[in-house]
């Protein structure tokens, strides 16, 4: 009998899947093509349009319609969409996703998606999902994240109305250089009590992260980023826990199963540079010596993770402020940030 894969590992090694199939292949001489080099000027073009979105200029569902019927006037037999994160709960969730057109590159315009639960008649939609940057500065960036040239440039993402646990299918339709295109894709919302990762208005665990201390000074298991970097460990997170706002991040930017561990915690140095000052910013890698096949590190075990990226931002008193999974664009970090930054 097969053994079943977790959800949220299956959705996001499909966006690693999807990341493979979008950067091109090899030449004969090994070199890898990237179709987006000639025209990467083109791609920020797109990539910034994609950033607003305005619903009313697309089609609006019929009453009792299926969703099905309804992505009958598209074709969506060539477009791919694959979810970004993986955990649903009611009544409202992050839905973030990328997006490959029929040629299998990825894909950036202005985008929305229509949700319905399975069984229901109702279609919801049609809601605006604007692409996030990822991209940061050149100073910012390690080898194992995005640059201007990159393929993936972008991530979508919508909050969407998951009122009850249940399988919710999703349509995504964008509108790009080459015309309108749509993807199918669902999603699983489960219920509270199958869902115990610490939420927003919840008090963080106070777990003790990793510190060079820790370590034992090497910087290889303090981070896998390339080059390393130690001013995101600098105390651990329960030193600041309830003194600080703080921004914690889980992610292994080498062994990331989801492929964008490196570009978020990129990300967190360019905006720490800018918001070091008000809060202390964190990175945690994930595997108990860097190696998965001996698990989860036990901070992870604390706040009851089993994918990777999270972020977390937390209050100075301790609450969480705004939680994050997988791909998250520079817009929705800051976002987070200010959240924390926030009184309540």
């Amino acid at each position: 009998m097969p053994v079943k894969r977790p959800l949220q590992l299956v959705l996001l090694c499909g966006l690693a899947a999807m990341l493979v199939a979008g950067c091109g292949g090899e030449d004969s001489a090994g070199e890898a093509k990237d179709p987006i080099k000639a025209v990467s000027a083109s791609v920020r073009d797109q990539v910034a349009s994609a950033q607003t979105v305005d619903p009313s200029q697309f089609p609006k569902p019929g009453p009792g319609q299926a969703l099905e019927d309804f992505a009958g006037q598209f074709d969506t037999s060539g477009p791919q969409a694959v979810a970004a994160s993986s955990r649903f709960r009611p009544p409202t969730n992050r839905l973030a996703f990328g997006l490959l057109n029929a040629q299998q590159r990825f894909s950036y315009g202005k985008t929305v998606v229509y949700v319905q639960k399975r069984g229901s008649t109702e279609i919801v939609g049609p809601i605006a999902a604007p692409a996030d940057v990822l991209v940061t500065e050149p100073r910012y960036r390690s080898q194992q994240a995005a640059s201007e040239k990159s393929p993936f440039a972008a991530i979508y993402h919508a909050e969407v109305p998951t009122p009850t646990p249940g399988i919710f299918n999703v349509l995504v339709v964008s509108d790009t250089t080459g015309g309108r295109i749509a993807a199918p894709l669902s999603i699983q919302v489960v219920s509270r009590a199958q869902d115990d990762i610490p939420d927003v208005g919840e008090a963080a665990p106070k777990v003790r992260t990793d510190t060079l201390g820790s370590v034992k000074g090497d910087e290889s298991m303090l981070t896998t980023r390339l080059p390393a970097t130690t001013e995101l460990a600098e105390k651990p997170f329960s030193d600041y826990l309830g003194k600080k706002p703080v921004a914690l991040l889980f992610a292994t930017p080498q062994l990331c199963q989801s492929r964008v561990c490196g570009p978020v915690t990129d990300e967190m140095l360019q905006l720490k540079a800018r918001y070091g000052d008000d809060m202390a910013f964190i990175q945690q890698e994930v595997y108990v010596s860097n190696n998965p096949s001996k698990g989860l590190r036990e901070p992870l075990k604390r706040f009851k993770l089993q994918s990777e990226p999270w972020l977390f931002t937390v209050r100075k008193d301790g609450t969480i402020a705004a939680r994050l999974e997988g791909s998250i664009g520079l817009s929705e970090f800051e976002g987070a940030i200010k959240a924390a930054l926030k009184p309540r």
